[in-house]
């Protein structure tokens, strides 16, 4: 999208000098005070100093790697700004966003009637897709988030449209598959036509220019809504479909919802766990993104667990629509891997910020409950679930999530605006509770600047 290119310079390298956050694992997070980050043309870290010397010269470390002056765009970093990975949200419906804030008086199931897929139905007329989609992309990454897990509708052509839009932007998107138990107006003719516009999709997608690294920006993800709206028929043309295809991700939905789970089984009777019904047709997977699961037993937690799929945790969506809390320490225990997601707009927020603070809560008020466990999350894993755990349930924590030389430079410019002298880890803290998009200069997708209030043109 023209209104969001590139701002870098072409042929140049651009260095970071300044503090740095860098998650490692769910337990820590390297603090760097006085960080060198060096992103080549192509948008990749060239060179990560985690620690320059005091007082020495940046022209003369530069040129120590190889990067002579006259080579490179410097960015110094002011005080009170820091560096650190772009947010990931790993489970959003682009589709929703005029609908936020409405129904959260409802649960689940009767919110979807009654708010959601009238909402989704005005996506049939290209030119309302044309005239929104834009605006949400942009709102979104403006919030800091660089990479999404995006469900479009159930509308082949809008959401051909709505890839386009977020090419640049190093986002995910897919239509939705649904053929039963959705209203006359809002639902696929047969699951041949679900199975062949999905194809088409993926065509389009994969035909997309690539980045400046020779790489996909746009993945294409296979989308079964729920185990509700789809017949047996069309999980079957799925499986068969994903099973030619290893490389292409799953998403969908998995108890979220007490009503949800309770109507599944009905739907499913061979199947033992609404999880089973996933497992049942191979859409159980390393790269499968399961939202929610919010009533999964500890078998089905071990059933996740080994075939390596990942949750999406989303909290501000759980609390929003009455459904219940995740017992996320207990997924992290069983070795399930774990992000974040908005879940727009079930989670009446699209900044993952407050899925981050909505993740804290929920902690706080698991670990209070008899019986669970749990532990009250603290800064470096809010962190972690918020940029590379998210990677690691997108299946893309090689290119994306942390800072490494060799991996996209995919990153946040924050400003706290602060002129106290707090250490580092506070300026973290107070963004991710206090903070928004105004604290964010600049919004960076493989090392080009796409957002942020910095953001020039």
């Amino acid at each position: 999208m023209v209104a969001n290119a590139p701002t870098v310079a072409s042929g140049k390298h651009t260095v970071y000098a300044g503090p740095v956050i860098n998650p490692t694992t769910s337990t820590h997070f390297d603090i760097l005070p006085n960080c060198l980050i060096v992103v080549d043309p192509k948008g990749n870290i060239e060179r990560l100093i985690e620690n320059l010397p005091h007082g020495s010269e940046l022209q003369n470390a530069l040129a120590q790697i190889g990067i002579p002056d006259g080579r490179y765009s410097l960015v110094t970093l002011e005080h009170g700004e820091f560096i650190m990975p772009g947010l990931i949200d790993t489970h959003i419906h682009a589709c929703q966003l005029p609908n936020l804030g409405l129904g959260g008086d409802h649960g689940l199931l009767d919110w979807l009637e009654k708010y959601t897929y009238p909402t989704e139905r005005k996506f049939s007329e290209i030119d309302y897709a044309a005239r929104i989609y834009p605006e949400i992309v942009k709102r979104i990454i403006d919030s800091g988030t660089t990479t999404s897990c995006y469900y479009g509708t159930l509308h082949l052509e809008a959401t051909k449209l709505l890839a386009d839009i977020v090419r640049s932007k190093g986002i995910q998107s897919q239509k939705c598959n649904m053929d039963r138990n959705c209203p006359s107006y809002y639902i696929e003719p047969s699951a041949h036509v679900s199975l062949e516009t999905t194809k088409l999709l993926v065509a389009h997608i994969q035909n997309l220019p690539q980045s400046s690294a020779g790489e996909p920006l746009v993945h294409p993800v296979i989308t079964p809504r729920f185990a509700i709206s789809c017949t047996e028929q069309l999980l079957t043309g799925l499986k068969e479909y994903v099973e030619t295809n290893p490389h292409i991700a799953i998403q969908t939905h998995i108890s979220e919802n007490q009503q949800e789970v309770k109507k599944t089984m009905e739907l499913f009777p061979d199947c033992t766990s609404y999880a089973g019904v996933y497992d049942k047709y191979k859409l159980l997977r390393s790269n499968t993104i399961l939202a929610h699961g919010v009533y999964l037993t500890d078998e089905e937690m071990k059933l996740i667990a080994q075939r390596g799929a990942g949750v999406s945790h989303c909290p501000a969506s759980n609390f929003y629509l009455g459904s219940g809390m995740a017992r996320v320490t207990k997924l992290l225990e069983y070795g399930v891997k774990v992000g974040l997601g908005t879940d727009v707009s079930g989670g009446n927020s699209p900044t993952v910020l407050y899925a981050i603070q909505m993740a804290s809560n929920t902690s706080k008020m698991v670990a209070i409950l008899p019986n669970e466990g749990g532990k009250k999350f603290d800064v470096a894993m809010l962190l972690y679930l918020a940029t590379l755990g998210g990677a690691e349930v997108c299946c893309l924590q090689d290119r994306i999530g942390s800072f490494k030389e060799g991996k996209a430079f995919d990153a946040l410019l924050v400003n706290v605006r602060d002129d106290s002298e707090e250490v580092l880890k506070e300026w973290l803290e107070r963004f991710f509770f206090c903070g928004d998009d105004r604290n964010i200069r600049q919004v960076i997708v493989q090392g080009s600047v796409i957002g942020g209030r910095g953001r020039q043109g």
